[in-house]
């Protein structure tokens, strides 16, 4: 009897298929997990061995596999099982999960062999593997045994990182188009691995980006292994740890609580509430001191790449001996193979430092889980495998045995009704260490807002200084003069939301999405934020040909000009915002800056609110808090509290007491008052009643069903209907509650038209057999694109 392998193959059309045994190898020479070649039709593709052991199918006479890419496997049986639990929650096989889960190097199939063995070929491709004679074939499954086989990617096979190595306004020829729109994708997507960048750019990208390289614009990193930094920084720190300050009080009776449940033999998870600047970070590494000394390995997560560097600063200095590891997706992929290779290497104490996709890396033997800021949206991925990390490292330590750590000072409401309702048990931490005390926070009406106009010996800013009321402006002035430093909040990216002709009067419209266009003054570029589309300004209108235009609103570019303008020669203005962030290494320049006190004033987005440490800022500002209160999501008075107390908590961290401003319209909404109050548990009561009355989560469990076909294809409306038809027939059975399909709050995006469908369902399963439903209905409708976000965080 055959010894039969089922593969999940890792690229289209993801199948697990059957193969037999390749000439010379034995079945202990397939382990489940490991990475193998395999003949389909007449190409070759890489998967995983699923399964092995398994009789032959009656009848049928299987093609043998090719041969492995890898001598252990790197996924264990707990991995293995990881990868089942997606694929069943998202409807998906195996290696569908598989083809996101792995670094590029696991699975391609454009690998080549290196060969030290007498009288075989020193080199082969994927394809030269198969034009071998049997016997050939068993005496290089001999040679791999021996370890005189080696695999690496192709030369044509490897891929790049390119990233942006210099910011905005490039100097490039305004007639440069293929230039341009190298940067510009680079600008909107962040770094982009070459193969992308050519699908998005076209031929020709290759040499068109070695210019921009000579040029200093763009960075090609083929990122094998460890970044030159990385490496210098792991010798500097092998010195010695640095010195941790003693836990307070508080702390101690924390760690007290927390520290049993490291031995909790079927996991454990804890919910860490403390208000901000209460020393969450030095708990966490108290605990994973323990985790290692125990001899396992600790994953710690951040929602941001530059929360997470700063995370593995701390670690690194805190255990040089263990070489923290540092992960996350900007990483150039041999960077990520690398680390992902690491993580599976020996049952060593290990600690990794990350984003959400650190979750994946195949570590054994994990005792310690810490998801800090735990209510971030960022913890949620929405593209491709819309996963939500809290669930998968629930997983995994359950899994694993190991303790979940979820820390925040505003938690996520599903998680506080958990720890409300006994599900994971809290610890809270309510006072901030050291000498600092919580920022006094007051609200300013901006209603009747005067014009702000400039202070003597500065330039005229206009109309457009509005922002800040005189209030805020005079509060910042003092607190620049002061010596003491300022964070102003203003939740738009770019110069101004919109662009407004003034000769056929309509805003600038972005042609795939019918959404106004954002103008980016320093790139010159009026851009799309949701498809990327961008066009140069200043251009004729694409309306009316017309040359006269007015920019409205205020984005983060334009305050940090007008406070340029506005406050005394010599107080920097520093600016952080998503933009910035596409490039890493400029968003700790600009943390770094504003640490060290060469900016006086950091204005930006909301990711100011996460997590950062500044003990000489004395003075936070939202410069209008309304916004994002009227999206049309469940959630968004709870983002808004959260955004806001985050915020607040920036100010007063060191000896000298912080101040908040929040600018609002609506100064009288009890929402402000738990938000002056810094009363989470106020606020959640009252968000809690409000999704009782209509059944949101906690109350149910809530699934989003996305449509979307091209706009020029007609027949989409009718499939649409077809499939709302199939869902509320199976939901009536299911107790599921069935709301659309309806027009998305964007209904036009890229060139698609977006319907959504929510589901309010009694558990998981129930919400997908429903969505199935649909999808099988759905089977024949040409181009129309339809996928389940269980736990939906994006609405729009």
């Amino acid at each position: 009897m055959s010894h039969v392998l089922a593969v999940a193959l890792t690229s289209p059309p993801y199948a697990v298929l059957s193969y037999a045994l390749p000439p010379g190898f034995e079945p202990g020479d397939f382990p489940p997990g490991l990475c193998l070649l395999v003949p389909m039709g007449g190409t070759v593709r890489a998967g995983m061995v699923w399964e092995a052991g398994a009789p032959p199918p009656a009848g049928v006479a299987l093609r043998p596999a090719l041969f492995p890419l890898e001598r252990t496997p790197a996924c264990d049986a707990d991995y293995l099982e990881l990868v089942r639990n997606l694929a069943s929650r998202h409807l998906a096989t195996p290696g569908r999960i598989l083809a996101t889960l792995l670094p590029r190097g696991m699975r391609t199939s454009r690998v080549e062999f290196v060969v030290r063995e007498a009288g075989l070929p020193r080199r082969l491709t994927a394809k030269g593997l198969g034009k071998l004679s049997e016997a050939d074939r068993a005496a290089l499954a001999g040679a791999w045994r021996r370890g005189e086989v080696r695999c690496r990617l192709a030369e044509e096979a490897s891929d790049p990182l390119c990233a942006l190595a210099a910011d905005p306004p490039w100097p490039v020829r305004p007639g440069a188009a293929r230039q341009l729109a190298i940067l510009d994708a680079l600008c909107d997507a962040g770094p982009r691995p070459l193969s992308d960048l050519k699908k998005r750019c076209g031929d020709g990208t290759l040499p068109i980006l070695r210019r921009l390289c000579a040029l200093g614009l763009v960075r090609l990193d083929a990122g094998e292994g460890a970044s030159q930094s990385d490496a210098a920084e792991t010798v500097a720190l092998a010195a010695g740890p640095a010195d941790l300050p003693p836990l307070s009080g508080e702390q101690e009776t924390a760690l007290a609580a927390l520290a049993p449940a490291l031995d909790a033999p079927d996991g454990a998870a804890r919910l860490v509430f403390g208000v901000t600047g209460s020393g969450k970070t030095r708990l966490y590494l108290e605990l994973a001191a323990r985790t290692l000394a125990r001899g396992k390995r600790v994953v710690l997560l951040a929602p941001e790449v530059a929360l997470a560097a700063r995370l593995h600063k701390a670690a690194a200095s805190a255990f040089p001996a263990h070489a923290p590891l540092l992960y996350h997706g900007y990483q150039p992929p041999g960077a990520r193979e690398a680390a992902f290779r690491r993580a599976a290497g020996p049952d060593a104490p290990m600690l990794v430092a990350g984003t959400r996709s650190a979750l994946f890396l195949p570590l054994r033997d994990i005792g310690l889980i810490i998801l800090d800021e735990e209510h971030d949206g960022a913890f949620k991925q929405e593209d491709r495998l819309p996963y939500q990390a809290k669930e998968v490292a629930f997983f995994r330590a359950n899994r694993a045995g190991a303790l979940l750590v979820l820390g925040s000072a505003t938690p996520d409401v599903k998680t506080f009704y958990a720890a409300r309702e006994g599900h994971v048990p809290m610890v809270r931490l309510s006072r901030r260490v050291g000498s600092g005390g919580m920022p006094s926070v007051a609200l300013v009406d901006m209603r009747a807002m005067p014009k702000l106009t400039a202070t003597p010996g500065t330039r005229e800013t206009g109309d457009r200084a509005g922002v800040l009321t005189a209030e805020a402006a005079a509060a910042l002035a003092e607190t620049v003069a002061g010596g003491d430093q300022a964070m102003i909040l203003i939740n738009r990216r770019g110069y101004a939301p919109l662009l407004f002709c003034l000769d056929c009067e309509t805003p600038v419209r972005c042609p795939h999405c019918e959404l106004s266009l954002t103008y980016h003054r320093d790139r010159e570029r009026l851009v799309c934020h949701y498809c990327g589309y961008s066009r140069p300004h200043p251009s004729p209108c694409p309306s009316c040909g017309g040359t006269s235009f007015l920019p409205m609103g205020v984005g983060a570019e334009m305050l940090e000009e007008q406070l340029a303008g506005v406050l005394p020669a010599g107080a920097g203005v520093a600016r952080l915002d998503r933009d910035i962030a596409r490039r890493p290494e400029r968003a700790e320049a600009i943390l770094d800056d504003f640490a060290s006190g060469r900016a006086r004033v950091l204005v930006g987005t909301q990711m100011l609110s996460k997590g950062h440490h500044f003990p000489d800022v004395t003075l936070v500002v939202a410069a209008d808090a309304d916004l994002g209160r009227a999206l049309p999501d469940y959630r968004a008075s709870e983002r808004t509290f959260q955004l806001l107390t985050q915020l607040a908590g920036r100010a007063g961290r060191g000896e000298r007491p912080g101040r908040v401003l929040i600018q609002t319209r609506t100064p009288g909404d009890p929402f402000f008052a738990h938000v002056v109050s810094g009363d989470f548990e106020a606020f959640y009561e009252l968000e809690l009643s409000r999704r009782r009355r209509l059944c949101y989560p906690p109350f149910t469990r809530l699934g989003l069903a996305r449509l979307s076909f091209p706009r020029e294809y007609e027949a989409g409306f009718a499939a649409v209907a077809v499939v709302g038809q199939a869902m509320r027939q199976a939901a009536a059975p299911l107790g599921v509650r069935v709301l659309g399909p309806a027009p998305a709050p964007l209904a036009l995006v890229a060139g698609r038209r977006r319907f959504h469908c929510l589901l309010k369902s009694p558990d998981w399963p129930a919400a997908r057999r429903v969505f199935t439903a649909g999808r099988e209905a759905l089977a024949a409708s040409g181009p129309v694109r339809f996928v389940l976000d269980l736990d939906p965080v994006d609405m729009l």
